[in-house]
């Protein structure tokens, strides 16, 4: 049976008619994604050469003051960011440690995802450390060691934690800190000092007592002195030798 033929269409009409129809909505579409390009584009141009300029200045910046302008002029940049790194290290160095911890906080607070955040933690802890502040330097210690337990800053917060329970005299918590060291971090550069650590704790397996100077023995626990003895009684019963003729 045969089939009947689809009717014939002309596409270039049909294409015609179609955008006669919608001529003005495809029109406003395409001058909007131009828009949108051209708005793009602009931005990441402006954005690498504001990038550019925060690095140039950052690589510049050699005191206080100069980095402190790199963080007022790219306050978002990731220019800036390295900048607070660099002014709390150089406030450091002029013993104004609380000042560099109000440096990190800021830090911290802004890039929260910042790659160097173990980083700036670990120097607010020697901060704290410096400021004579040993139980807080302490606990940021732990918290650095809890938090950040893959990161290369974690056995070197282990390993802090070891000197100031040292200067604590509290040697066994010290020994177990360094133990764990060298069992999950075996590998890192802070294994050697853990281990020589570790040594330098070690009791002794037959530990010596101390003599005590016998000048300072009481003398109620002295022992008694013997009583001397009398030299040796000839024997009576022995007669004497008889005289010869």
């Amino acid at each position: 049976m045969p089939t009947a033929s689809p009717p014939s269409r002309d596409v270039a009409l049909e294409t015609r008619f179609f955008f006669e129809r919608f001529k003005k909505k495809i029109i406003t579409v395409l001058i909007v994604a131009l828009l949108a390009v051209i708005a793009f584009t602009g931005y990441r141009y402006y954005s690498d050469r504001r990038a550019a300029a925060a690095s140039a200045s950052l690589a510049s910046a050699k005191t206080v003051q100069e980095y402190q302008e790199v963080i007022d002029r790219y306050p978002n940049s990731a220019a800036a960011a390295d900048a607070y790194l660099l002014l709390a290290e150089a406030l450091r160095s002029e013993g104004k440690f609380a000042e560099a911890n109000r440096t990190l906080q800021t830090f911290i607070e802004k890039f929260s995802q910042n790659e160097f955040l173990s980083t700036a933690r670990m120097a607010m802890a020697a901060n704290l450390e410096s400021l004579g502040k040993s139980d807080e330097a302490l606990a940021a210690y732990q918290q650095i060691a809890t938090t950040y337990p893959n990161s290369y800053n974690a056995p070197l917060a282990l390993l802090s934690q070891v000197y100031i329970l040292k200067g604590k005299n509290k040697s066994d918590e010290a020994r177990r800190i360094c133990e764990t060291i060298l069992t999950q971090y075996r590998t890192s550069f802070w294994a050697g000092a853990a281990m020589q650590e570790l040594r330098l704790l070690k009791p002794s397996s037959t530990p010596v007592p101390m003599a005590t100077p016998a000048a300072t023995v009481p003398q109620f626990l002295a022992p008694p002195a013997a009583a001397p003895q009398a030299p040796p009684v000839p024997n009576q019963s022995q007669a004497p030798p008889s005289p010869r003729p």
